[in-house]
């Protein structure tokens, strides 16, 4: 739980984020959306914003393993990302699965080869945009993204 809290706290922080040239994965053209990132030795964090500054969609690549616990009883879609089969879950913050707040937003968890991780965490508005952001997360690769983890980088 408190890994999940960290977690998401990491990827909603607002500070050092920058615009550059990305390292983050290629969005669609039709998605009306930026991505902002944050690059370390250890991590590549992405935050996809709409044009108003609303985050939908974050994406943490690390070459650490996140030991977020996503129990089974909060499974919801199931779907890829990168290629890699995957399952959404409903979030569950201090037992606030069941809220309102709740009901759109969803997180996975993705290991690659060689130790890389994708954290991906999806903030919707409504079922309609979840439905939209599942689909749009199928449509990322990071697995080029992820390998400059491995290199180094």
């Amino acid at each position: 739980m408190k890994t999940m809290i960290a977690a998401c706290l990491c990827l909603a922080s607002a500070t050092a984020w920058s615009q550059e040239a990305s390292s983050c994965p290629t969005l669609p053209a039709n998605a009306g959306l930026q991505w902002e990132q944050r690059v370390d030795t250890s991590f590549i964090a992405c935050k996809a914003v709409t044009a108003e500054g609303r985050q939908v969609l974050n994406v943490m690549l690390t070459s650490r393993d996140p030991k977020i616990r996503l129990e089974r009883r909060l499974r919801e879609e199931e779907s890829t990302f990168s290629g890699e089969e995957i399952h959404w879950y409903r979030l569950d913050l201090a037992g606030q699965e069941t809220s309102p707040a709740m009901a759109s937003r969803r997180i996975t968890v993705v290991e690659f080869d060689n130790d890389r991780y994708a954290q991906v965490l999806i903030s919707a508005d409504s079922p309609e945009e979840l439905g939209t952001l599942i689909s749009l997360a199928q449509q990322l690769d990071v697995r080029a993204t992820s390998a400059q983890l491995s290199a180094g980088n």
